[in-house]
């Protein structure tokens, strides 16, 4: 009999400790198959390959190559449509453990949520600048896939990033003039970065002005008229060029090409493509080019 109570006791002290158990272990699980993570919008897919994840699929595969460029996207990585209107089909037939999502720009996640589970990031936040969202995500990111120690490694190297870029641009003889960045959209619009954007926060950490002084969107980009560049002056222009599908080349030869004074005063330096609404990833492409393109040319 005092066999059997000792035994009974035991069991129910088990018992007792089996849910705290569990939910300890619900808590700390990670998504179970992060190779199978698809990114609807090109941000979270930059989050994804910062954490040294490659997503299964991303939506419009080809025009991230044009716009975003760097991350290069591994051939493995599957197409899923458009990002504003993605192939659910194609990504049921896939059966992703985790979709990922950006706000304001896609799918809202009610429409894929039978699919499988999702994450939702914003570029910015009221009181917060894009980059230090950007950190906050790429940690949440890392969270729920069970990797925080990648998420600390890369926040460190984006910070030495910034540092190293601010040292080498302070110690130039001659003032650094402000920068005015712009890609085309056609032969005739660009889109210009001004203060909102996750450039200005790189821009401001390495001790650069941005020109732009006018209209923005929330995402911290303006569509204007080529002519509006023609109030510029005594500025770096920076233009982000897009591949074979850039107009540039188009451009250069026409008239008001010519008389714009960044171009006369040979202040233009074309650089390749940066995505203005990435993460830490863009950033640190950004910061790059930066470094090298505010150097003085003989």
């Amino acid at each position: 009999m005092q066999t059997h109570d000792a035994y009974r006791r035991r069991l129910l002290q088990a018992m007792a400790v089996l849910p705290w158990w569990f939910s300890r272990r619900a808590a700390a699980a990670p998504i179970p198959d992060a190779a199978r993570i698809i990114a609807l919008e090109w941000r979270p897919a930059e989050l994804l390959l910062a954490l040294g994840v490659t997503p299964m699929a991303i939506a419009d595969a080809p025009n991230y190559r044009s716009w975003v460029a760097e991350p290069a996207l591994p051939p493995s990585v599957l197409d899923v449509g458009l990002r504003n209107e993605p192939n659910m089909e194609a990504m049921q037939r896939l059966a992703p453990s985790l979709i990922l999502l950006s706000e304001g720009f896609g799918p809202a996640p009610a429409s894929v949520a039978s699919i499988a589970p999702t994450m939702t990031f914003r570029f910015s936040r009221q009181g917060d600048r894009p980059l230090a969202v950007a950190r906050q995500d790429i940690a949440a990111l890392a969270g729920r896939l069970g990797m925080p120690d990648r998420a600390q490694r890369h926040m460190a190297d984006l910070d030495r990033q910034l540092d190293q870029t601010r040292q080498r641009l302070a110690s130039g003889s001659l003032p650094l003039p402000p920068v005015l960045l712009f890609s085309f959209i056609d032969s005739r619009r660009i889109m210009v970065i001004g203060k909102n954007s996750l450039l200005q926060d790189v821009l401001d950490r390495v001790g650069v002005a941005n020109a732009w002084d006018g209209e923005e969107n929330v995402w911290g980009s303006a569509t204007v008229g080529l002519e509006r560049l023609a109030q510029f002056r005594g500025v770096r222009a920076l233009c982000f060029h897009r591949g074979a599908q850039d107009p540039l080349a188009e451009v250069a030869g026409s008239t008001l090409w010519q008389t714009l004074p960044f171009v006369r005063e040979k202040q233009l330096r074309v650089l390749p493509a940066v995505w203005f609404f990435g993460a830490t990833l863009a950033a640190m492409r950004f910061c790059r080019m930066l470094g090298q393109a505010m150097e003085p040319r003989a």
